[in-house]
């Protein structure tokens, strides 16, 4: 198994400091390992890390550098296409609540998005505004990806699925160094400084097996393979009307990341709106999001 995709060109900085992580090396290796095979039948695993890099090029201009304050309400649906727990969701929220109040939620997350600082603050306020109920645990996951995906090298991934401490799942337990990872007992917030280190840690492993550049997308492909093995393998719970069975070893991984929304030919996303229409993608230049298919 080809493990070394590229040759060096910077050195990997050193994780920030913050809770200590036990991650188990083979659990990583094996993932890395069929994470490169499994991408192979559909054009190897450049083209979902291209795939990502689009995805947040999207982000970046609908809602960088200030632009969050004019976004359309078609131009947010095109991004919440792409992110899979707020487009089974969010069409419904949205035929009931104001755009508008939806937009300045988003506006007062990114305020002040280059200082890491608050983040942990203003995701928390962000998820706060909406009912706390089980109906509304895609907000969580729709501000992760809108900070991650913003400023990628800045915020890791930081949805439900990667570490959800209320609950005790997601990847980092499917990584974690126990003889018995059921029942371990991980004691690790779900904040900033955990998703942090762990990307560091993450950057760590790539790096050590060839891995020196577009680190960001390469860690957000291999933890959302490592967590499709666990709906693979254990039939998780996790958006499970949205996870059907298939014999394509990237289906799930592909759904994981959103590099599933769009039909490119019709242009219809798997975002379904209030009267159960499918929301069609109004950008063109986005479909390239979906390369990965």
């Amino acid at each position: 198994m080809m493990l070394g995709l590229f040759r060096r060109d910077r050195k990997t900085p050193p994780p920030p400091a913050g809770p200590v992580l036990d991650l188990s090396g083979p659990r990583l290796r094996r993932a890395f390992e069929n994470l490169v095979a499994s991408a192979e039948q559909t054009g190897g695993v450049e083209r979902y890390v291209g795939a990502l890099a689009l995805k947040a090029s999207l982000f970046q201009e609908v809602l960088g550098k200030g632009r969050v304050a004019d976004m359309s309400e078609g131009e947010f649906l095109d991004l919440a296409s792409f992110i899979t727990p707020a487009r089974r969701r969010v069409g419904a929220w949205l035929g009931e609540n104001s755009f508008v109040l939806l937009r300045r939620r988003l506006v007062a997350l990114l305020d002040g998005w280059s200082d890491v600082s608050t983040a942990d603050e203003r995701l928390a306020a962000f998820v706060a505004a909406f009912p706390d109920d089980r109906g509304h645990r895609w907000v969580r996951d729709l501000a992760a990806e809108v900070l991650h995906f913003v400023a990628p090298e800045r915020y890791p991934l930081m949805t439900r699925w990667m570490w959800d401490a209320r609950v005790g799942t997601g990847v980092l337990r499917e990584i974690w160094f126990a003889d018995d990872v059921d029942a371990a007992h991980i004691v690790a917030r779900d904040d900033f400084r955990t998703f942090s280190v762990l990307a560091g840690e993450l950057a760590e492993f790539l790096a050590e097996n060839g891995v020196f550049r577009d680190l960001p997308f390469y860690t957000d492909l291999l933890c959302a393979h490592v967590y499709a093995g666990y709906i693979n393998d254990r039939g998780g719970q996790y958006l499970r009307s949205d996870f059907a069975s298939q014999g394509d070893p990237m289906a799930h991984t592909r759904r994981l990341l959103g590099l599933d929304a769009v039909d490119t030919e019709s242009g219809r996303t798997r975002l379904k709106l209030i009267d159960g229409t499918a929301h069609v993608l109004g950008a063109p230049r986005a479909l390239t999001a979906t390369g990965a298919h």
